[in-house]
């Protein structure tokens, strides 16, 4: 009876053996709050008990041009974790405690077991995001895609209480910016890192290592070794598949225990597309700006081979890519130490990279320098 449909390219019995090949996967994130199972028209989630006023914080990206590298290598077991990283780390720029999760799958030829891969990655970044996959949509786009492309967006909805919302406004001059390392790229700058590719004929499935040296000289020569053991035997690919570091659980951790000594986080940016200028200012109040000090942390050597091989300065590396640092937050200064401890035990190698100062000269915002204190 669909016969007409799949010959003009739409296969929707595709699309429900697409559903049953993810439904372990997509109930493996569930939390006691889902209501209902898979297959509804919308996914329902109850707001968990204890709030008195509960704010819903929501956020929805996508995964950009990274997916075009996915596609090449032809590997869909991670990006999914790059997206749920974009939406779940905004939420919990506020505060919020990611709850739902939706996805949206666009692809120019179904192949079911190809989205249940994609989705199952979803589902990975949704359990370690600590939220539930309750919904998505797979549409299948002939005629407007290629037949191998793909694209995935979604959505997460988080959610704070009103008076422990974080918006920036109890930041003061003098506070401590404590910088999270990046796993890598993430999932932002990769239009640049697609020309560079297409332009030097570079190619994705040489050693990584073997790339540094060829394109860094002596600068590049066991850097990866020295530096990031786990890209010591890396193509380089695989290296621009890294997935994006999730930061939302250990973020809410660390606010717990910081709450627990009197203390709060003041402000936090999610340092995405823009990089560190364009993000670090967001989680100020007005009058306020950030003094970073770029000397304090390494930048990946990913980020270096490609300012290299497109003649960018460090300051323009840091402004188009993370620059090594995927989350900033801001603390007291009686708070950072205990900010940079608790973050350690969590497994990650948090550091106190800035300052808080007073708007600069015409209202600048962002400026980077040598920082005295927390030597």
């Amino acid at each position: 009876m669909r016969n007409a449909y799949r010959a003009a390219g739409v296969d929707v019995e595709a699309g429900e053996r697409a559903v049953e090949l993810m439904r372990d996967a997509v109930v493996s994130t569930h939390r006691p709050e889902v209501l209902g199972g898979l297959g509804g028209f919308g996914g329902a989630f109850a707001i968990p008990a204890g709030y008195r006023e509960p704010v819903l914080v929501g956020a929805t990206d996508g995964v950009g041009t990274k997916a075009a590298i996915a596609m090449a290598l032809g590997r869909y077991d991670a990006i999914g974790i790059d997206l749920v990283a974009m939406c779940a780390d905004d939420v919990v720029c506020s505060g919020a405690e990611p709850l739902a999760f939706l996805d949206y799958v666009a692809v120019g030829r179904l192949d079911p077991v190809g989205v249940a891969e994609l989705v199952g990655s979803v589902a990975a970044g949704c359990r370690e995001a600590g939220c539930s996959l309750i919904g998505g949509e797979t549409a299948e786009h002939p005629g407007l895609m290629p037949a191998e492309a793909f694209d995935l967006a979604g959505a997460c909805i988080g959610v704070v209480e009103r008076g422990a919302m974080i918006d920036g406004r109890a930041v003061r001059t003098g506070d401590a910016i404590v910088g999270l390392p990046s796993s890598g790229l993430h999932a932002n700058g990769y239009s640049l890192v697609r020309t560079l590719i297409a332009q030097w004929g570079l190619d994705l499935g040489r050693p990584f290592q073997e790339q540094l040296r060829r394109s860094l000289g002596d600068a590049g020569r066991d850097v990866a070794i020295a530096d990031e053991p786990e890209h010591g035997l890396a193509t380089l690919g695989e290296v621009l598949l890294t997935p994006t570091r999730i930061y939302a659980r250990a973020i809410l951790g660390v606010r717990a225990e910081l709450a627990a000594a009197g203390h709060d986080i003041r402000g936090l940016a999610h340092i995405t597309g823009g990089g560190l200028p364009g993000n670090v200012p967001r989680a100020l109040p007005a009058g306020m700006g950030a003094l970073v000090d770029p000397a304090r942390w390494r930048m990946p050597a990913v980020m270096s081979l490609f300012g290299a091989l497109g003649g960018l300065e460090p300051d323009e590396l840091r402004a188009t890519f993370n620059g090594g640092i995927g989350m900033v937050a801001i603390v007291s200064p009686e708070a950072a130490q205990l900010a940079v401890e608790a973050f350690s035990r969590v497994g990650i190698g948090a550091l106190v990279i800035g300052e808080v100062v007073p708007s600069g000269h015409a209202g600048t915002r962002y400026a980077e320098g040598p920082v005295e204190r927390w030597t």
